[in-house]
């Protein structure tokens, strides 16, 4: 080994101090390898970002570029892929001030690439896209074009979009074409694990029953297999293993009339080449036209660093609305006596879990049973469950005798069917 990093490092410091700056960044160049040469990946990064420094101070971009790219080497070695990106974005002032054409063509491009892989592996495609879009105005249009890069990220882009393995299979046999160092290859190779994960895995929801009514509850299952997954992840393409894999946390979108009732703890620890059931539990509250659930959405993580969103697509549950049905009774007040008129109680009440709507009832006596106060019929828009409607009528026996009282229910339950109800009362008069 050469020399002592840190005396490196201090001497670094002192010739930046004194405005040698030229010197002083080749100094942190060489204690930031040392350091790397160690392991030392928290004082070799802090080395070269101090050297990239210390160039910007002498103007030589070329020189910042190195040791940017470097110290951004150095995130990757640790899987400090938001670090990564953030030395890259870092890069784009310095790119601007490249003379030729060319150099800053390919450098907004390099940089730009590698933190849209650094995006990817977070779980942040979309963003890393539009921060490829945002800088496809710095290039020439020509030059973005044919870039061979662009064109991985294109190719890389419909791969997980569409689910493509032929596109990925290409990417894979192309890897050494892009010109890329061990570590940013190592990017790559993650962000395609990501996308073969998302290829390969087939998570399925499953539902307790065909049908629903809504006082039941949903008992929802994503069965999530991983044995497509293990000759994947023991594939020596990668350079590196697959160790954990956990489920972070499941979003279920859904129709307004369904709630989430429970759900199970997160992370959940995944078992590799085996099916995971996740169980969910969701409550209706009403019914609706065509209720749903999903999309859903499932983070993923692998290795504790890779993360990944995989989403199912919505699917139509059948819900309906429980049946309602109302009980009829009648009461008398007072004991009934010929010739004298008493009061009697009609009562109608709902017991079920449906709703009965557009309520008519009808109160039938016979002849010799006269109403001499209140009302036969009674409507009311609707009962809800554990509703009653009740109401007193006087009614005079004429004669003795045994007697018939019908009452009559018609109604509707929340779907519009029409339904009727009849009951009928013995009613004896004796002398």
């Amino acid at each position: 080994m050469g020399k002592d990093p840190e005396e490196q490092f201090l001497k670094a410091q002192q010739l930046f101090r004194a405005h040698q700056f030229k010197k002083s960044g080749k100094k942190f160049h060489n204690a930031g390898m040392s350091f790397l040469e160690l392991e030392d990946y928290l004082h070799a990064k802090s080395s070269f970002l101090n050297g990239a420094n210390a160039f910007i101070e002498a103007q030589k971009d070329e020189p910042v570029l190195v040791l940017l790219r470097l110290a951004s080497e150095v995130s990757l070695l640790t899987d400090d892929y938001i670090g990564a990106n953030n030395v890259y974005k870092q890069t784009m002032e310095i790119i601007s001030n490249l003379k030729k054409s060319d150099d800053r063509n390919y450098n907004y491009i390099l940089f730009s690439v590698l933190a849209y892989f650094c995006l990817f592996v977070n779980g942040r495609q979309n963003e890393g896209l539009d921060y490829l879009k945002r800088m496809q105005k710095k290039v020439d249009s020509n030059y973005f074009k044919e870039s061979n890069l662009i064109q991985l990220v294109t190719d890389l882009t419909v791969a997980h979009r569409d689910k493509n393995q032929k596109i990925i299979d290409k990417v894979r046999n192309d890897i050494n074409s892009y010109r890329l160092r061990e570590e940013e290859l190592l990017l790559l190779k993650k962000v395609i694990l990501i996308i073969q994960s998302q290829i390969r895995l087939e998570p399925r929801v499953e539902l307790d029953k065909k049908e629903y009514t809504t006082n039941e509850l949903i008992n929802l299952t994503i069965n999530f297999d991983t044995s497509p997954l293990i000759k994947e992840f023991e594939d020596s393409f990668y350079d590196f293993t697959v160790t954990t894999f956990e489920v972070s946390k499941v979003l279920i979108e859904m129709s307004d009339n369904l709630s989430l009732n429970k759900k199970p703890n997160f992370p959940i620890e995944i078992s590799l080449g085996e099916n995971n059931p996740i169980n969910f539990l969701l409550k209706p509250h009403f019914q609706m036209d065509k209720p749903f659930i999903g999309p859903i959405h499932i983070s993923c993580v692998l290795n504790n660093n890779l993360i990944f969103i995989y989403e199912i697509d919505a699917v139509e549950i059948n819900l309906t609305s429980p049946l309602p049905t109302l009980d009829i009774s009648i009461k008398n007040l007072r004991p009934p006596l010929i010739g004298q008129s008493f009061p009697l109680e009609v009562l109608i009440e709902n017991k079920s879990d449906g709703e009965a709507l557009d309520v008519k009832v009808e109160v039938e006596f016979p002849e010799f049973l006269k109403v001499m106060r209140g009302t036969v019929e009674k409507q009311i828009y609707s009962l809800r469950s554990n509703e009653e409607l009740k109401w007193e009528l006087n009614v005079k026996p004429i004669e003795a005798g045994d007697y018939i009282i019908e009452v009559r229910v018609k109604f509707k339950d929340p779907d519009q069917n029409d339904i009727d109800q009849v009951k009928q009362f013995p009613f004896s008069i004796k002398l």
